[in-house]
């Protein structure tokens, strides 16, 4: 039953090519070269694709996504904070009041949304059950979506001086630094290593693309607060993936995650480049160069016609076995 509703939304949103979430989620991944000028300011990549989003929206403006079938048009504080930066970063490039609206309504939804789980931390719930290795079932929450949501909530602090903000962003903060067993979306390894988990399943599956986005919000709540708790959490996230980066590099691509499969779960070609733009970013923010090294290697992979067609035929037989 699980599978046929997975059938029924991915049918239309990958097949019939129908309006979906799909329209939201895959422009093209792209570095944002203002950003590096120091303090908060624009963000590291540009999501202008997903700034100019055509809809659906709720009565406040606020984005929806259709995922199709059972699970139909929901709120995703992902994409609502993603939206909100691309349309903070149009501002900053444009001086338009419009783009600034948009990124005000995102932050305030982001403001109202803020719950506390069983465990007293402040998390933004995905209401809605999600297939992945087994179901996450509603509401769960996602370092992706802290971190993300943090990285919003900053900027709109610095350009509006309103507290509320980063009150928020605080309270959002600390289940970042919390494992997953207490509440937190944090998981510490056999090594020490500390990963921040875009889905909480057992056992985690350290995505890659979500890890990397989380700690863009530890570091732009560190440049705001300068608190030693997340300077010390950005760092021991960087040691992290210089210890591992190499577990996701299959010598022909990159890997999405290291789920504990006999298979090995391939980046689609949109994560694949993706990884590859994060990798930019990180040796831009960091000056550590094992991330300019993957960097280069990663797009020497894409550059391949035989190995963009291994990548793609390995994924559909991973989604076909394990979805």
């Amino acid at each position: 039953m699980v599978y046929l509703d997975y059938l029924n939304r991915i049918i239309p949103a990958y097949i019939l090519k129908e309006n979906s979430q799909l329209n939201f989620w895959h422009e093209e991944p792209e570095v944002n070269p203002d950003s590096f000028k120091g303090g908060i300011d624009e963000y590291y990549m540009t999501f202008f694709e997903k700034a100019g989003y055509r809809g659906p929206f709720d009565g406040n403006g606020i984005p929806l996504l259709d995922y199709k079938g059972k699970i139909g048009l929901q709120h995703n504080p992902i994409a609502i904070a993603q939206y909100g930066i691309g349309n903070f970063n149009l501002y900053k490039q444009k001086c338009k009041k419009d783009y600034l609206d948009k990124a005000l309504k995102a932050a305030d939804w982001l403001k109202d949304n803020l719950k506390k789980n069983k465990f007293g931390l402040g998390v933004w719930n995905h209401n809605f059950d999600w297939e992945y290795r087994s179901v996450l079932k509603a509401p769960w929450y996602s370092a992706l979506s802290q971190g993300q949501g943090i990285s919003l909530l900053v900027r709109v602090y610095v350009e509006t001086g309103k507290s509320e903000y980063a009150k928020t962003a605080s309270a959002a903060f600390k289940s970042l630094l919390v494992e997953i067993g207490e509440g937190g979306v944090l998981f510490i390894d056999e090594n020490n290593n500390r990963w921040l988990e875009e889905y909480i399943s057992n056992p985690p599956t350290h995505i890659l693309n979500g890890f990397i986005w989380a700690l863009w919000g530890v570091y732009d709540y560190f440049l705001l607060t300068k608190e030693k708790s997340a300077a010390r959490l950005w760092d021991e996230c960087l040691k992290t993936l210089k210890n591992n980066l190499e577990k996701f590099d299959i010598e022909y691509w990159s890997l999405y995650d290291l789920s504990a499969v006999k298979m090995k779960n391939i980046a689609s070609l949109f994560y694949h480049k993706l990884h590859i733009v994060q990798m930019d970013v990180l040796y831009r923010l960091s000056g550590i160069g094992v991330f300019k090294e993957y960097n280069n290697k990663w797009k020497v992979y894409l550059n391949s016609t035989f190995n963009k067609s291994r990548a793609y035929c390995s994924k559909a037989i991973f989604k076909l076995r394990y979805f």
